[in-house]
């Protein structure tokens, strides 16, 4: 029974997980046709694929699939890439400070505990910490009100916050501003002008947005499906719900539930990505904005099999050059040769 379930051999991490970050590393190095790349375990091409798409909506790769500016500054961060923008972008808000602290409370596993037999109690002391519009400016004040008990464990074992988890995100933080540093990039606080911090995260994840359907329910903007606010969220329950949100991630149960959310403006979605959807488009159909993705990505296709097929030419053009050239000289010098071998002519005769 079980050799019919199990698999024989564990599926290499490379062809089921998120391709993004990787994809960006090797476009850093120069790799340019990542579908003819030799992985040691090749990762399904429409992974691949989706992972171009999603770099280029970032603006980390252009049309021909070459890494932009702003990419190679993302590759820099050991982050995902929404991740990686969103800190980058946040300099320029102002609010660099807010965010490496929110990115840095993303990258490890959830911080709160909820022991058993004392779930109402952790519910409680977890719902006076909640930013009601964000779940990313609800980590931060976690972040924030930590620090101001000095770092405290005290602090954490009071509101079921696991101290440990947040010793990893100081140490991560750190991290991530010393790269900051070394990139030039200042660390700015925006202080109690929460709308930057929410408009730089919305600039990194406009493509995860979503649109108010009804009580708790949303419209997914990119693909047109169902999702629902995750019962932890902050914005669960609230007698008012905003109409647009962006989330971190999608989590897959009994519903699609969207974890990490913030509420956002439709116009910065409007303004941050509008190669990704405009907001006058929101109440497309889910199959035109099918086709509409299907159409971009063949379009990136197609330019940077265009472009391929210049630099192929070009290179055979060079090629076929030098090769002349070569053949030039060896006439040359076989000219040269057999006259040196003749007889001298006699003069005078």
């Amino acid at each position: 029974m079980y050799r019919e379930q199990l698999l024989q051999n564990t599926v290499p991490e490379i062809q089921r997980t998120h391709l993004a970050n990787v994809v960006l590393l090797l476009k850093s190095l120069g790799i340019k046709n990542l579908l003819e790349f030799d992985f040691m375990d090749p990762p399904p091409q429409e992974n691949i694929q989706q992972s171009l798409y999603q770099l280029w909506v970032l603006g980390a790769i252009d049309n021909t699939g070459e890494i932009t500016p702003l990419g190679r500054k993302m590759v820099e961060f050991p982050l995902d890439p929404p991740l990686s923008k969103m800190l980058i972008v946040s300099e320029q808000m102002n609010c660099s400070n807010e965010i490496v602290t929110i990115a840095s409370m993303l990258s490890v596993p959830s911080i709160f505990i909820r022991p058993k037999g004392r779930e109402e109690e952790s519910d409680n002391a977890r719902e006076k910490l909640m930013v009601p519009e964000s779940d990313h400016l609800t980590l931060l004040n976690v972040y924030q009100q930590w620090k101001s008990h000095g770092f405290s464990n005290d602090w954490c074992n009071q509101h079921f916050v696991q101290a440990k988890a947040m010793r990893k995100v100081r140490e991560i933080r750190g991290q991530l501003i010393d790269i900051m540093e070394k990139n030039h990039m200042s660390l700015l606080s925006i202080g109690n002008n929460t709308d930057d911090v929410r408009k730089a995260i919305s600039s990194s994840y406009f493509h995860h947005a979503a649109r108010l359907k009804g009580q708790g329910e949303y419209i997914n903007l990119k693909n047109g499906m169902p999702c629902f606010l995750h019962p932890s969220s902050a914005l669960y329950g609230l007698g008012y719900t905003p109409e647009y949100l962006v989330y971190h991630e999608l989590v897959y149960t009994t519903k699609e539930y969207m974890q990490f959310v913030t509420a956002t403006d439709p116009k910065w979605l409007a303004e941050l990505g509008p190669i990704f959807f405009a907001i006058k488009e929101s109440h497309d159909s889910r199959i035109d904005k099918k086709k509409k993705e299907k159409s971009d990505q063949m379009q990136m296709k197609e330019e940077m099999d265009k472009k391929m097929e210049e630099e192929r030419k070009e290179m055979e053009s060079t090629t076929k050059h030098r090769e002349e050239q070569v053949k030039k000289k060896h006439r040359m010098a076989s000219v040269g040769a057999n006259e040196a071998r003749s007889k001298p002519r006699k003069f005078g005769l």
